[in-house]
């Protein structure tokens, strides 16, 4: 049930505003968790497996590495692109609903 009382200590107190709190919480953390394993295992291979990613790829100039190293960028991107979507198709709804009540 909403609260009754205007403006910020009437959000504060709102369940669906702690809920919305919790599950964006959450999700930030789950997502901050997955870039760290994934730069972490990157450094990890970078200071304990430099002959792996020093292997040539098809026996050109380009190593393991760089595409690797390409990889990491690559989750960053996509990891903000999916908490960017889901912001907006989820959390920007759920507070400007929350807000349009809340408004003193």
């Amino acid at each position: 049930m909403a609260s009754t009382e205007p403006g910020i200590e009437g959000l504060a107190h709102d369940p669906r505003y702690q809920r919305l709190v919790r599950r964006r919480g959450r999700l930030s953390w789950l997502l901050t968790a997955l870039m760290l394993v994934t730069y972490l295992g990157f450094i990890l291979l970078v200071a304990f497996a430099k002959p792996l990613l020093a292997q040539p790829i098809a026996g050109g100039a380009t190593t393991l590495g760089i595409p690797l190293g390409l990889g990491v960028i690559a989750v960053a991107i996509a990891l903000t692109g999916f908490y960017v979507r889901r912001a907006n198709a989820e959390f920007d709804h759920d507070v400007d609903a929350l807000a349009g009540e809340h408004r003193p």
